[in-house]
């Protein structure tokens, strides 16, 4: 099945765009006017075939915060998280990077920047400083408004989410995880930037959205966040020992530093032979559904 739908026009609105019969469940796609970016974003949503039917009950579900340059459809095509998602009764949710469009101040950004910044690099955080703080609220989105939206709409559990991701999407996973006790159940990442205030893609991210107060760039920062507040729950990350961007911005070396400083169980396994591509995602995605659901219940 498939087809495209009417956009959104009021915030919160949540809009069927795409679904596809998948392993007995299905992946969408929804449309959501957001309150907090006050633009319209896409979101894949895998529900599996205990979500379905008139025999549906409420199912955990992962939030997946994918990388640089990346929209919902990366995970969803390339991570075949689906089969197993669909055995475990685990909703999967994919936002996108950031907000989309060029016809708004904030939302484009020019060539010279890169793709570590602008769309694409919303860093899941919301920015404060002109003229980003407009729209690049990726923070909220994924907290407050695919969580309202989309639990309204369909069977998810709201005392059962997770949250996992990739680069950029790892560091916005453990941020998010740390900053918000209790809003997710369960953490994990692949490759994430650990410690953005630290390294080059964090820093031209964080000064872009925040200003160059480098305390408020601490908010942001995993590692900061536990030498900070610690976290009260378990860790999981996988880093490829093949990854290029390893040594410079990514450093995992921090993170497992500030996890024994802080006390917080870190099961870091690194990754003999792998990069930073979706095939070490794929490689290890079941391992890492598994570790939700154990703890999601």
């Amino acid at each position: 099945m498939g087809g495209a739908v009417a956009s959104t026009n009021q915030a919160g609105a949540l809009v069927l765009q795409k679904r596809w019969h998948c392993f007995g469940g299905e992946q969408r796609v929804y449309a959501l006017r957001s309150a907090a970016t006050g633009t319209e974003t896409t979101v894949g949503v895998f529900l599996p075939p205990a979500a379905l039917g008139p025999d549906a009950k409420p199912v955990p579900s992962l939030y997946w915060l994918s990388g640089l340059t990346c929209t919902w459809e990366n995970a969803t095509t390339k991570a075949g998280f689906q089969r197993v998602a669909a055995e475990l009764g685990l909703a999967v949710i994919t936002p996108d990077t950031s907000p989309r469009g060029t016809d708004a101040e904030g939302q484009a950004v020019p060539d010279a920047e890169g793709y570590d910044f602008g769309q694409g690099a919303g860093f899941y955080l919301d920015a404060t400083a002109a003229p980003w703080a407009t729209h690049f609220r990726m923070a909220s989105l994924v907290l407050e408004d695919l969580p309202t939206a989309l639990e309204a709409a369909l069977p998810l559990d709201p005392g059962r989410r997770g949250v996992s991701g990739h680069s950029m999407g790892g560091h916005g996973a453990l941020v998010l995880a740390l900053r918000n006790p209790g809003h997710f159940a369960s953490v994990s990442a692949f490759s994430p930037i650990c410690a953005p205030s630290q390294v080059p893609w964090g820093q031209k991210a964080l000064a872009g959205y925040l200003g160059d107060d480098r305390e408020a760039w601490a908010a942001h920062d995993a590692c900061a966040l536990l030498k900070a507040r610690g976290f009260n729950g378990e860790i999981l990350v996988d880093q490829g020992d093949a990854d290029e961007f390893m040594a410079v911005q990514l450093r995992p070396d921090l993170l497992q530093s500030a996890c024994a400083e802080a006390g917080v169980p870190l099961e870091l396994r690194l990754q003999p032979g792998y990069d930073h591509s979706y095939w070490f995602v794929a490689t290890f995605i079941e391992d890492h559904l598994r570790w939700h659901h154990a703890r999601l219940g």
